[in-house]
């Protein structure tokens, strides 16, 4: 015989439901056993602005590379800070 589910509270904010879930174990509320694998294709990482300084003889190379593949600039930087993130 399988447990039966909690009920999930109501919660007065996402704080307080952060708090609970912190607190609590998900499995006492969910059968993850019926759990189905979700995709969210239309969801965008989070972004944070920074002010980067670059020698102008940089920002010009650049640029240059960037309009050679047709794309921003920014976003070639973006493309190449990523791959050396994963290279290491």
């Amino acid at each position: 015989m399988t447990k039966r589910p909690k009920a999930i509270p109501k919660f007065s904010s996402e704080a307080a439901e952060r708090a609970f879930w912190e607190k609590n174990d998900s499995s006492n509320y969910l059968d993850w056993s019926k759990a189905q694998v979700a995709t969210f294709p239309n969801l965008k990482p989070s972004t944070k602005t920074i002010s980067l300084r670059l020698p102008r003889h940089l920002l010009d190379a650049i640029k240059t590379a960037a309009n050679a593949r047709d794309v921003p600039y920014q976003s070639l930087i973006k493309v190449w800070l990523q791959e050396k993130v994963q290279r290491g």
